[in-house]
């Protein structure tokens, strides 16, 4: 873990900045919104049961689905905006709720004695009643504190930078350092603001109201000097004169490029090599990674993302919502169409493989079991089958049960990082494995005949979007990929990543090298 350190630190700044930006103003959005409706909500209580049964049902729903929902709601947006919205929704209710409890927990008689005494109905809540609630207030904006900071390490796939970004790249690529370190960093942040509010918290019950400031004025600067340290820290370094000639010789605008890529190893590899051909080419980049797969087409559509990789059996069954597979060639040029037709979207070109999902068994098994077909499963007397959360919500998945009347199979839904050691460890017994994975021959697994075709075709295919399409250099500069990176030579880059331990950047350094030989 240590030797990784070095490349860790290196982009903490970065992952940190956009951590701290996201979750400072979350929470102090949901401030704004939860002390004011509490306290109105406190003295009616016609208003405090729903201001609390709505703000308690946004809380039921898990954030990385609330997050997930902001995207389509912003028409496609993706990055800061849905990603604050979401975390200010989930940090209203518990400020809200101990708002409101400790408003009206306030005893009535010292209520009455302060009226009697004189004081407005103002007067009377800012003296007496708010310093009497403040240790539960105080309690609730601790909780949306440690609530928000966690949640934020969600907000990578919807395309804000996060310290999340270490965890979900971590967990596919299987560098466990990345996702160690993403937490800790995570959780030392929320615990060091919470701390900071609890030394308020201290300072305010028992009267000492310097220590209070205190405390107050540090949980406003120090995450302030953090963030201006890392925005310090992450600023781009000046254009060089040579890289200006280059990009304007080009034909490319001072606009950057921006990649997208979804989040599984070969998309991480395929987007840096994309990147690499366009920086290459003279162009500015920027990258969009670890977006889920309906996020990442939306952010395509409306414009938020320039270029990534799609596949076309993705793009046939989720975006068109066709349920049947046809041929490869016609998948192609249908697919082709529609997107130019519905969005502006052109298909550059397929890069010369196919990752499509195939069921995978051991070796072992298939000996043992005298399995070579899919169909050759329906005669097992209990079958459990691992795969993404994704496939089993596909069409594929319902058609493939149909066509090889796959009854009374137990579902497993696991992250795809783990779905090939499941399959090894003999914790399921099939898995849907991808098979451009290098992990299939790394662990001399066996991808099952398809004789029915129930499995679409998944070409992988470059998507630019309306507003690239219409920059030129562009597509000059992403042309040579162009089936220029077949099967082999695809697994070969995962297997770096997967089996290897290597980096992202070795197994898109190898697909470079290669198509330069050719």
């Amino acid at each position: 873990m240590f030797e990784a350190l070095p490349g860790l630190i290196e982009t903490l700044p970065a992952y940190l900045g956009g951590h701290m930006r996201l979750s400072v103003a979350a929470i102090l959005a949901a401030l704004a919104i939860s002390l004011p409706l509490g306290i109105l909500a406190a003295r009616n209580g016609a208003i405090a049961s729903p201001a609390l049964g709505i703000a308690s049902v946004l809380q039921t729903i898990p954030a990385l689905a609330l997050l997930a929902l902001m995207v389509p709601l912003l028409g496609g947006t993706i990055g800061f905006a849905p990603a604050f919205i979401a975390l200010t929704l989930y940090g209203v209710l518990p400020v809200l709720r101990n708002t409101i409890v400790g408003l009206q927990g306030v005893d009535p008689v010292v209520r009455e004695a302060a009226r009697g005494a004189g004081m407005s109905d103002w007067q009377s809540l800012m003296r007496v009643e708010l310093p009497l609630a403040a240790p539960a207030i105080m309690a609730g904006i601790r909780t949306a504190t440690v609530w928000v900071v966690g949640a934020a390490t969600l907000a990578t796939p919807v395309g804000a930078t996060s310290l999340g970004n270490y965890i979900f790249s971590g967990l596919q690529t299987r560098n466990w350092a990345a996702v160690i370190f993403g937490c800790l960093c995570s959780a030392g942040l929320a615990l060091l603001l919470d701390q900071l509010i609890a030394a308020s918290e201290r300072g305010l019950q028992s009267g000492r109201r310097r220590g209070a400031l205190a405390s107050a004025l540090a949980l406003i600067l120090i995450p302030g000097l953090i963030l201006a340290a890392v925005l310090i820290n992450t600023r781009a370094p000046g254009e060089g004169a040579y890289q200006q000639e280059a990009r304007l010789a080009s034909g490319l605008s001072d606009d950057p490029v921006i990649v997208g890529a979804k989040s599984f190893t070969e998309q991480y590899i395929l987007a840096e090599v994309i990147e690499r051909q366009l920086q290459a080419a003279g162009a500015r980049t920027d990258r969009r990674d670890n977006l889920g797969s309906t996020v990442v087409f939306d952010a395509l559509r409306s414009g938020e993302i320039d270029v990534y990789v799609d596949y076309t059996g993705t793009l046939w069954a989720n975006a068109m919502g066709e349920e049947t597979p046809v041929a490869r060639h016609r998948m192609y040029a249908a697919v082709s169409s529609w997107l130019y037709e519905s969005a502006g979207i052109v298909a550059l070109g397929r890069l010369g493989f196919e990752n499509a999902y195939g069921f995978a068994v051991t070796a072992e098994f298939a000996d043992t079991q005298n399995v070579a077909s899919i169909a050759d499963l329906a005669a097992l007397p209990s079958l459990s089958v691992g795969a993404d959360p994704e496939f089993f919500a596909r069409n594929e998945w319902e058609r493939t049960r149909s066509l090889y009347d796959l009854t009374g199979v137990e579902q497993r839904s696991m992250d795809s990082a783990f779905m090939y050691d499941a399959v090894r460890n003999e914790a399921v017994d099939v898995i849907t494995a991808y098979t451009s994975d290098g992990r299939v021959l790394a662990y001399d697994l066996v991808i099952l005949d398809d004789p029915r075709g129930a499995l679409p075709p998944y070409d992988a295919v470059i998507l630019l979007s309306a507003e690239a399409a219409r920059r030129p250099a562009v597509a000059r500069a992403l042309e040579p990929l162009i089936g220029a990176v077949d099967a082999d030579l695809m697994r070969e880059a995962n297997a770096v990543v997967e089996v290897e331990r290597g980096s992202v950047s070795q197994a898109a350094t190898l697909i470079l090298e290669r198509i330069e030989a050719q």
